[in-house]
């Protein structure tokens, strides 16, 4: 498996955890009124916009390397 090929598995799985991760925290606000878990909730979907902004910077720099 090739460096670009790990980066587009890794950062894709911690993209769609960091906005199930703050999907669910943000339920967990609504639910005890936690304020804890509104600010992590966003944190981790400001998290989650990083990384796709990562994504796209990692395959811009990377876009002369094959899959393989």
């Amino acid at each position: 498996m090739s460096l670009k090929a790990f980066h587009i598995l890794f950062v894709s799985t911690s993209i769609l955890l960091c906005f199930y991760l703050g999907g669910w925290l943000m339920v967990e606000y609504k639910r005890t009124g936690d304020v804890t878990d509104m600010i992590f909730g966003i944190l981790s979907w400001l998290l989650a916009i990083t990384l796709i902004w990562y994504a796209k910077a990692i395959l811009r720099k990377l876009k002369q390397i094959s899959y393989l």
